[in-house]
C-alpha cells in the first residue's frame, strides 16, 4: 500500500514500510526467520545475502519508524544501548559529547565506563537551562546528547534552541526520544540530526522485547550506520522486529491512554499530604510545563515522586498490589522502580544526589489500566505511610 505524501500520523503507524506479503497476501509482515538466503548466482540474488545485513522483517520495522519519526533512514539494533553505541562509533579519541545531566543510567554506564577508556570525553550540563549549553561546548564537542523527558526527574529541553545552539558551532545533535515516543513529539522536525530510541518502552508497548533503532537525516550518518550495523552485527532479531511493528499499530491509541491515565495519577499523587513533590511535564508546577505544551502533543506516561525518605519509598513500592515493582517502562502494565537502586544504581551515589535522583524517588510509568483501579492501588499503599 502506497501512503500519501500527507498522510497522517496514524495511517503512517499502520502502514508506513509495509507491504502485503506477495507471495500469499499475508497483511501482516512475516517473520522471517533466516540466517541466509539462496542466490541463483553469483552476484546474483534478491537483495538479500545474509541474515546480519539484511532481513526483510527488520527493514519493514526500520523503515516504519523512519516514517513515524519524519526520517529518512532507520536502522534496529538488539537494545537501545547497542543503537547508541553505534552512533557514538563514529567519533574519534579526543572527540567530546556534551550530555543532559538527568540522562539514564546505562547511558552514563556506557559513555564513563566504557567509552571513555577509547578516548571519548563526556560532560553533563542541565540542558533544561540553555544558558549552560554553550558554554560547554568545546572545539572538540561533535554531538550534543539530549533526553527530553529525562529519566527518571522528566526535565524538558527546548530541542529547537538547543539544536540552534549546537548547530552554529558544528555540533550535531542526538535525542534520545525513548520517554516521549514519536506521538509526543518529534525531534527531527524540531531540528534534531539523530534520534534513539530504546524499541522496548513504548514503540514496542507490551514489555516482550528489547531492541533498539537509530533514525538519521543526514547522508553523513545514514552511510556510517548503515556500516556499522553490518560491521558490528548487533542487529534486532526478525521476532523482535516483527513485535515492534505490532506495537507500532497501536501506539496512537496506547500513548492517548498512557496520557490520560499519567494525568489523573499525577494530580491525585501532587494533592496527597504524604507525597512531597510530583515530577510530571503536565502539571503546571513543573518548571517546563508550558515549553511541554508547546513542543509535545501531551505529557507522557511517567511520574516521578518523592517521598522524604528510603523507608517510606520502600513501603510504597512494596506495597503496591496491582503495579509490579519492576525496571523498564512504556508497557501496558504499570511499573514502578525506583531509580536510585535500580535504573540508576550504576551512577556514583555523589552524582545521583547532585542530579537529584535521591533515595526516595519513585518512578512510575503508568500503564492503560483502569485509572481508578490505579488510583486506589496507590492511595491504599500510601495509606501505610
Amino acid at each position: 500500500m502506497k501512503l500519501n505524501d500527507d498522510a497522517r500520523f496514524s495511517t503512517i503507524c499502520i502502514h508506513a514500510g509495509q507491504e502485503p506479503d506477495p507471495s500469499t497476501g499475508a497483511i501482516i509482515t512475516p517473520i522471517y526467520q533466516t540466517s541466509t538466503y539462496v542466490q541463483e548466482g553469483l552476484g546474483q540474488h534478491k537483495g538479500y545475502e545474509y541474515g546480519r545485513t539484511h532481513n526483510p522483517t527488520r527493514m519493514a520495522l526500520e523503515r516504519n519508524v523512519a516514517a513515524i519519526e519524519a526520517g529518512v533512514a532507520g536502522f534496529a539494533f538488539a537494545s537501545g544501548m547497542a543503537a547508541i553505541d553505534a552512533i557514538l562509533t563514529r567519533l574519534e579519541a579526543g572527540d567530546h559529547v556534551l550530555v543532559s545531566d538527568n540522562t539514564y543510567g546505562g547511558t552514563f554506564r556506557l559513555f564513563e565506563r566504557v567509552r571513555r577508556k577509547f578516548g571519548l570525553c563526556f560532560s553533563y550540563v542541565d540542558s533544561s537551562n540553555l544558558d549552560l549549553i554553550e558554554p560547554a561546548i568545546t572545539p572538540r564537542t561533535k554531538y550534543l546528547f539530549l533526553e527530553s523527558p529525562t529519566n527518571p526527574l522528566l526535565r524538558i529541553t527546548d530541542l529547537a534552541a538547543a539544536s540552534d545552539i549546537a548547530h552554529r558551532h558544528g555540533v550535531r545533535v542526538v535525542v534520545d526520544n525513548t520517554f516521549a515516543s514519536p506521538y509526543l513529539q518529534q525531534p527531527l522536525a524540531l531540528g534534531a540530526d539523530i534520534v534513539v530510541h530504546s524499541t522496548t518502552k513504548f514503540l514496542n508497548g507490551h514489555s516482550d522485547s528489547v531492541g533498539g533503532i537509530v533514525v538519521a537525516v543526514k547522508d553523513e550518518h545514514i552511510e556510517w550506520l548503515k556500516f556499522v550495523q553490518n560491521a558490528e552485527g548487533a542487529i534486532l532479531g526478525p521476532m523482535d522486529a516483527w513485535l515492534v511493528l505490532r506495537g507500532t499499530k497501536t501506539l496512537p491509541i496506547r500513548m492517548e491512554r498512557h496520557n490520560a491515565n499519567a494525568l489523573a495519577l499525577a494530580e491525585f499523587l501532587a494533592a496527597h499530604p504524604v507525597v512531597r513533590r510530583v515530577h510530571y511535564p503536565g502539571l503546571p508546577s513543573h518548571p517546563q510545563h508550558a515549553l511541554a505544551r508547546k513542543q509535545m502533543c501531551g505529557f507522557g506516561g511517567l511520574i516521578s515522586l518523592e517521598l522524604g525518605s528510603l523507608d517510606k519509598a520502600r513501603t510504597l513500592l512494596e506495597g503496591v498490589r496491582l503495579m509490579s515493582l519492576a525496571e523498564s517502562l512504556g508497557g501496558v502494565e504499570t511499573l514502578i522502580s525506583h531509580p536510585a537502586t535500580m535504573t540508576h544504581a550504576s551512577v556514583p551515589a555523589d552524582r545521583r544526589q547532585a542530579i537529584g535522583v535521591t533515595d526516595d524517588l519513585v518512578r512510575i510509568s503508568v500503564g492503560i489500566e483502569d485509572v481508578e483501579d490505579l488510583r486506589e492501588d496507590l492511595a491504599q499503599a500510601l495509606s501505610t505511610l
